[in-house]
């Protein structure tokens, strides 16, 4: 990152895409009846928009880079955070979801992390610790549900 606007311009674009996919995730299970599934990818979205809301308000008074789709460089196809879109099989169970929810949100804290740990910015430092703390308790949030799904307790992610 050369810059705290490249910074907010990625965690914009990272978040808008989480959201995005999670709620599409969310209306595909609630079109096929698996609510507990929904209601679990819609809170997720509903993070990512708060992340977004975020990210948008500390970049009212920089420049940002106005990058196109192809121009991001992520560590893979598509931005971090994006639930991969297998997750949209219809017959997918809770305990499937839960993984699928975990390997996005710890791949958005390793990208955030890996900012951190390499920048020599001391202000892109900040933001990225700060957010890496805020997925940290994503993945938190997702194993306490994972582990609960496992012994057989059903968590309610609404």
């Amino acid at each position: 990152m050369d810059s705290v606007g490249e910074f907010l311009a990625y965690a914009v674009k990272l978040e808008e895409e989480a959201a995005l996919r999670f709620g599409e995730l969310a209306d595909v299970m609630e079109s096929c009846g698996n609510k507990d599934v929904a209601k679990l990818f819609r809170r997720l979205s509903d993070y990512s928009r708060m992340h977004l809301a975020d990210a948008r308000a500390r970049a009212t008074f920089r420049e940002m880079p106005d990058l196109k789709a192809g121009e991001y460089n992520w560590p893979d196809l598509e931005s971090p955070e994006t639930a991969g879109i297998w997750a949209a099989d219809p017959f997918i169970g809770h305990g499937e979801a839960l993984e699928i929810a975990r390997d996005a949100e710890e791949a958005s804290f390793r990208y955030y992390k890996k900012i951190f740990e390499t920048t020599t910015d001391p202000e892109i430092k900040v933001l990225a610790k700060e957010f890496f703390e805020e997925e940290s308790e994503h993945v938190t949030e997702i194993h306490k549900w994972i582990e609960a799904y496992k012994e057989g307790r059903r968590v309610s992610a609404g």
